[in-house]
């Protein structure tokens, strides 16, 4: 296959976009006495100049985030919809008593209750997701994934037993967003293109929060000066916990055929000119992709929505888990599913580590709050596992739940104890080889 002739404008978005999106993520620069990417360094600078006035800006977005369920009158679509409007609800209050200082003074004081959900976490991705979706628009949008879904198709079938596209997913999910995932996942499958078992996989395999909220967990545990080593590892471990829960029950036995009354459409098994190939699908999306100030605008105001969708979210159900997590036994007796693991795998503060992670269901984000004073090797198991063990209540579980994908939540809680132990028990090796 011969490579199409394109216009130097298409080789220059291809080439340039790509390269740009690659140096905000993943090159690291010297910033305030640390490493950091630039993106971070992007959001400090915007954040320092906006000072405490950053803090009306939070509470902006979760008041839009919970008034827009209501305007679009889709609140009370289903019960999982209801509960999360209801939420959302009870961000803004939350948010409201921190800002003016209302409330029992353990929540205001606490630095692992309202001051962590509100100034540790929602401050700091009401400003990264936005910027982070503008950047991210760089690696999607201009043919660099495509490139890279055609390189891996012989390797997706043979470890995750999925198609070549679904390279895509996963590193759109990873570099972009999980609700974007799922829903490319969500229409492949109902196009055909994907079957139950395929699309099952996907949805609890790939579909993890992207690289602006593992941003905030390295920030939070201060590992930003580690951050190349902490994101390619998590990738790494992430996709190998994957390869290992699809082999497993209930994974294993959903069926491999397709939706009932769809048409298969099997991918084309590309054997040949695999480099050509992918410079022709990369170059295609290039050329496709439009005004580059428009897409641009397209992924801010994609990321703004997301911000109003997680930062009330993350405002309640963080909190309200925060509470569970210090005031009642619950995550403590789920935390000795976990404590055999973290114990063989001789991780400092093994019980805590272990009632850290049970936290991660109900927000990927809680188990930082217990660890920040911990040791590196407890911090990078946490660090790793929350984002890998994919599956909490606050976003993707209800994303996944919205779709027609065949799963159910006690499936999606075996599946999630799976990963927190394999992640456990991988990223516990790394720590215990190398810090």
């Amino acid at each position: 296959m011969e490579t199409v002739k394109r216009s130097s404008s298409t080789w220059m978005k291809f080439i340039l976009c790509s390269l740009v999106g690659a140096f905000m993520f993943f090159v690291t620069l010297p910033f305030n006495g640390k490493s950091t990417i630039p993106l971070d360094i992007l959001c400090t600078v915007i954040r320092n100049f906006l000072g405490d006035t950053q803090k009306y800006f939070v509470v902006l977005v979760c008041v839009i985030g919970a008034a827009l369920p209501f305007v679009k009158k889709t609140w009370n679509k289903d019960k999982t919809t209801v509960f999360f409007s209801i939420m959302k609800i009870l961000g803004v209050i939350f948010a409201v008593m921190y800002v003016l200082g209302l409330g029992p003074k353990e929540w205001l004081t606490n630095d692992d209750l309202l001051p962590f959900c509100f100034d540790v976490l929602c401050r700091s991705l009401t400003f990264l997701i936005p910027l982070g979706a503008i950047f991210l628009a760089f690696l999607t949008n201009y043919g660099l994934l495509e490139f890279i879904g055609v390189f891996m198709q012989p390797i997706m079938r043979k470890v995750w037993k999925t198609p070549g596209r679904s390279a895509i997913d996963a590193v759109a999910s990873f570099v972009g967003s999980y609700s974007v995932a799922l829903l490319i996942t969500d229409k492949l499958y109902q196009e055909g293109r994907y079957t139950k078992k395929e699309a099952a996989i996907i949805a609890t395999g790939f579909s993890t929060v992207s690289t602006t909220f593992m941003i905030t967990v390295a920030k939070t545990l201060d590992m930003m000066d580690r951050w190349t080593f902490y994101f390619w590892s998590t990738l790494i471990i992430t996709f190998l916990v994957t390869a290992i829960t699809v082999r497993l029950f209930p994974l294993s036995k959903v069926p491999n055929e397709c939706k009932e009354g769809v048409t298969p459409k099997p991918e084309e098994i590309i054997t040949h000119d695999r480099f050509r190939v992918a410079l022709n699908e990369g170059l295609n999306v290039a050329d496709s992709s439009g005004s580059l100030t428009k897409n641009i605008w397209v992924a801010f105001k994609d990321g703004l929505r997301m911000t109003c969708t997680v930062v009330p979210s993350i405002m309640s159900i963080g909190f309200l888990g925060m509470l569970l997590a210090l005031f009642t036994p619950v995550f403590n007796w789920v935390g000795f599913i976990f404590y055999p693991f973290t114990a063989l795998m001789q991780i400092p503060e093994a019980l805590l580590t272990a009632q850290a992670m049970a936290t991660s269901i109900a927000e990927m984000f809680l188990p930082c709050a217990f660890v920040t004073a911990s040791a590196l090797a407890t911090r990078y198991v946490i660090a790793v596992g929350c984002i890998s063990e994919l599956l909490f209540f606050s976003a993707v579980i209800p994303c996944i739940l919205s779709t027609e994908i065949p799963v159910k939540i006690p499936q999606l809680l075996l599946i999630w104890v799976e990963r927190v132990i394999l992640s456990i028990l991988i990223a516990g090796a790394v720590a215990l080889i190398l810090f």
